[in-house]
């Protein structure tokens, strides 16, 4: 699966590696470079990210498939155990 970004993100990611390599590397680096850099990432380390964030949803949604039961459970036939506990009550 290929790791898409909208366009207005693409350009805020170009900006700010062209921001860090200002501020951090010896040699400032181009829009065309910057961005061909981001395409590397997105596709060599982006899919770790992405893997990452799928698992971490999963074992969430699993932790709250779990809990289900306990938020919608009823207890069954209870219709008689009401008249019962009014008869002690009396």
């Amino acid at each position: 699966m290929t790791i898409e970004i909208a366009k207005e993100a693409r350009q805020q990611a170009i900006a700010s590696i062209e921001r860090y390599f200002r501020e951090n590397m010896e040699e400032p680096i181009g829009n065309i470079a910057a961005g061909a850099l981001l395409g590397f990432f997105l596709e060599e380390v982006g899919p770790i990210v992405y893997n990452k964030a799928v698992a971490d949803v999963q074992e969430r949604l699993q932790a709250r498939i779990s809990e289900v039961d306990l938020e919608v459970h009823e207890d069954e036939f209870q219709y008689w155990r009401k008249f019962d506990r009014q008869k002690k009550g009396k």
